[in-house]
């Protein structure tokens, strides 16, 4: 928890599912904190979402429940199976590559465009993105880093001066909130992700695109083979 009370990465979740819009309705409320319970694992894929119990929660109705249920559906968190209460989406190993090399392949245009476009100025504001990984790594503290990266990422996305790139990228939704928050728990994750982090920043500061490029999507294949080798439940292998 931060100092005022909310958790790690709360403003951050409710900017982007909200995309700039003002709105601040119990349906967002409830959007927003269960898809937060489901990005660092309080619910896990498979688990009853139940709306009945929600709406004693929340002290609502069951409307605004379903409505916040359709929206994570929408977001691929959650499936709404006929005739069975909703639960937390799982996710095929399939699936989960397929996210991945698209990542991978993004952020490493990302990379090859930083190098290009960025000014030492901007690189400055990743470094200091960087320090914060540096501190929560040494903390042990999974949530802070976790936020703290994917702040660390859309700065790249920021940095690299393509809007429609930004775009793409936010467009990959939720789901790969959730995987990479599965990914940084495993053990010793933290510090490797943060030292790659730093060998990132130093190919960034030597303007060495191929090698930028190499290690991001070096970085992201990684978090993509922790998950493979943990054996995490909400990975479903195809028969």
């Amino acid at each position: 928890m931060t100092a005022n009370g909310t958790r790690p990465g709360s403003e951050m979740l409710r900017q982007m599912l909200r995309e700039g819009q003002a709105d601040n309705s119990l349906v967002d409320h409830i959007v927003e904190d269960l898809a937060m319970q489901i990005i660092d694992g309080r619910l896990q894929p498979g688990e009853d979402v139940n709306s009945v119990e929600l709406a004693r929660r929340y002290n609502s109705s069951r409307t605004p429940v379903r409505e916040a249920l359709v929206t994570l559906q929408r977001e691929g968190l959650v499936e709404i199976p006929a005739r069975r209460r909703p639960r937390v989406s799982s996710v095929t190993l399939t699936q989960a590559r397929e996210m991945y090399e698209v990542r991978a392949n993004l952020h490493g245009l990302v990379s090859e465009l930083i190098v290009r476009n960025a000014d030492d100025e901007a690189l400055a504001v990743l470094t200091a993105c960087q320090a914060h990984l540096r501190a929560d790594a040494e903390r042990g503290d999974v949530d802070g880093y976790f936020w703290h990266n994917v702040t660390f990422r859309q700065t790249e996305a920021e940095v690299a001066g393509n809007r429609q790139l930004t775009r793409l990228l936010g467009s990959l939704g939720l789901r790969t909130l959730q995987l990479r928050h599965v990914s940084l728990s495993l053990p010793g994750r933290l510090d490797r992700s943060v030292d790659d982090h730093e060998r990132l920043l130093a190919a960034y500061a030597d303007r060495d695109a191929p090698l930028a490029v190499a290690l991001t999507k070096s970085i992201i294949k990684a978090g993509l083979l922790a998950i493979e080798q943990s054996g995490w439940s909400g990975l479903e292998l195809e028969s």
